[in-house]
């Protein structure tokens, strides 16, 4: 889930809105403030029930946000990379660049985002006692009410066993902990959340059939449990062929790079350039690796900028790249590629280059094992320098597959 609207940043982690976050926070507020207020407390204005209707949505967006920044805040502290947090119509993706390593810290990642909205329902439940003792307004009391039951709901959903709610997680953590493997693990959590979802949709029909519309929403999330749970268990298999290959393995190396101190207008007239790829690891003059630049990003550079320029200006720093190291598993590898700059991950270890993983070296591992898995649309598989020549004075060093 790509965000539409950046927002910024909370704690070091990028936040953004989809623009479907409209449909909930429309739903809550016309829900809210056009006809659960109006019916259960009538004789107040209109536009006081508008704004307790809004900002009650806002709110509720926030105890998300909330949620989510707790998992990216635990997911950090034990070694995973977060590339950032959407919200979204179904609630909030927290997207982590990579798996936890061991099933503990798997465990306390998923654990920490229901135990969160426990807490905000706990906190949101004292703020109606307080409100009640202090003669707030009723309307302030039906607000903090609702909030504390909404996100009391939301951690005792996502504790459902399955995948891909958090409890889900807490499952495949618990199977990895007991059995020692963590693709069949997440294979039966994957098992787990199709069937929940199946029930969701079956629930929903049942609601729309008999009752009201509203089974429609729980269609639609059943719909988005069982094929986010399908897309999930064909990864856990492609993770269980692959388990025995290392990054080492089927990496390109050695890697040509770009120097960091390097200007611009200097790479592109280096006369050791013989080929164009979308990716560069830029490299220090003590042989550091401190990120990666795109043919975009030196493109965009206008050029009369280009000979004061420095590559590492325009590259994107180590921290924001997604990066493996040569003795991990080729299957913890393939979680990251919808973070990585055209789909290749650079090989680091000591602070030191030691290749690149690009698509077509995935594509031909899972060709090698009769497998299918989908690569991300920014993993471009037909860049290769034998297909593409470079237009005059863009001459970049290094070729890769």
């Amino acid at each position: 889930m790509k965000e539409t609207v950046p927002v910024g940043r909370f704690a070091g982690v990028r936040i953004g809105l989809h623009w479907s976050v409209l449909g909930i926070v429309a739903l809550v507020a016309v829900g809210l403030g056009g006809f659960v207020l109006p019916t259960e407390m009538p004789g107040r204005s209109p536009i006081a029930y508008a704004v307790c209707g809004t900002a009650a949505a806002v709110l509720l967006v926030c105890s998300v946000l909330v949620h989510e920044l707790a998992h990216a805040v635990v997911a950090r502290r034990n070694g995973v990379a977060v590339a950032g947090i959407t919200l979204w119509l179904l609630g909030g993706v927290a997207r982590l660049r990579g798996e936890a390593r061991s099933a503990g810290a798997d465990f306390r990642i998923a654990a920490v985002g229901p135990a969160s909205s426990a807490a905000l329902a706990l906190v949101l439940g004292a703020g109606v006692v307080a409100a009640i003792r202090f003669g707030a307004d009723e309307l302030v009391v039906a607000v903090l009410s609702y909030l504390a039951v909404l996100n009391a709901v939301l951690a005792v959903f996502n504790l459902v066993p399955a995948a891909p709610l958090d409890g889900g997680r807490v499952l495949r953590a618990v199977l990895w902990a007991w059995r020692g493997d963590r693709f069949r693990a997440a294979v039966w959590s994957a098992w787990a959340g199709r069937g929940f979802g199946f029930l969701l949709i079956t629930a929903g029909v049942v609601e729309v059939l008999m009752r009201s519309a509203a089974g429609v929403w729980w269609v639609l999330l059943g719909l988005f449990v069982v094929n986010t749970a399908a897309a999930e268990e064909r990864q856990a298999r492609t993770g269980l062929a692959l388990a025995g290959v290392a990054v080492a393995d089927v990496m390109s190396s050695p890697v040509e790079t770009a120097a960091a101190e390097q200007s611009v207008a200097q790479s592109s007239r280096d006369p050791a350039a013989s080929h164009r790829h979308p990716v560069l690891p830029v490299v220090d003059s003590r042989g550091q690796v401190r990120g990666a630049v795109t043919l975009d990003r030196l493109r965009a550079v206008p050029e009369h900028e280009r000979a004061t320029t420095a590559v590492i200006q325009v590259a994107e720093p180590l921290e924001e790249v997604t990066t493996a190291e040569p003795g991990e598993s080729l299957a913890l590898v393939l979680p990251r590629l919808s973070g990585a700059a055209r789909g290749r991950v650079l090989v680091c270890a000591g602070g030191r280059l030691h290749g690149i993983v690009a698509p077509s070296d995935i594509a031909r591992v899972l060709a090698d094992h009769s497998l299918t898995a989908s690569l991300p649309a920014s993993a471009d598989l037909s860049w290769e320098p034998d297909h593409r020549p470079p237009p005059p004075g863009w001459w970049y060093p290094g070729q890769h597959r």
